[in-house]
């Protein structure tokens, strides 16, 4: 999906027209009542080449960096009150570290492995002794791509995972953390 910087005058991409229409079906209306921390906090990890959206293969991951993506996700986030902790790295012992440092005290996790969703056992075990409510989302339909980019290592630990909405993917992750009930997959 890639975004232009000219006014638009056609439809609207798919992936917007889902956002918003999960927008309308999700109450938005901010919480009131009494919550703890982990109530509050969602973390949002991204790994390896993620930083370089944007500029890598702008044709296929499109132009918004990852520093937009995360504007945009804790914008929604203040919208309904939830704190978002962001994290990046291109180091899947990194990625772990701060998964089993933050995870327990975090209401959920979003997060796009990037390459370590094909074959990160690691990465994968620290989201199944998290237990915490996971969304894997990836900007590309990775089942429409190259084979070896078919197969989600770490989305069989995940309760669920969103691909091809582009950077809109992000925010369905955070909608659907909070507001749509999320049935939790059995833990192994």
């Amino acid at each position: 999906m890639q975004e232009t910087s000219k006014p638009r005058t056609e439809i609207a991409e798919p992936g917007e027209l889902i956002a918003e229409q999960v927008e309308r079906l999700v109450q938005t209306e901010a919480r009131h009542e009494a919550t703890d921390e982990s109530e509050l906090k969602v973390l949002l990890v991204n790994g390896p080449n993620l930083n370089l959206l944007g500029q890598r293969q702008p044709e296929i991951y499109g132009s918004t960096t990852l520093k937009d993506i995360e504007e945009k996700v804790t914008k929604r986030a203040l919208e309904l009150e939830v704190d978002v902790r962001c994290f990046q790295s291109n180091h899947e012992g990194a990625i772990v570290d701060f998964l089993q440092a933050e995870g327990p005290t975090a209401a959920g996790i979003i997060i796009n492995p990037g390459a370590l969703t094909h074959y990160s056992y690691t990465l994968r075990d620290a989201i199944e002794a998290i237990d915490k409510p996971t969304i894997e989302v990836h900007i590309t339909n990775i089942h429409g791509r190259e084979w070896f980019r078919r197969r989600t290592i770490t989305g069989d630990a995940a309760d669920a995972v969103i691909a091809g909405f582009g950077w809109h993917g992000y925010v369905i992750a955070l909608e659907a953390l909070f507001a749509i009930p999320i049935t939790r997959k059995p833990k192994s």
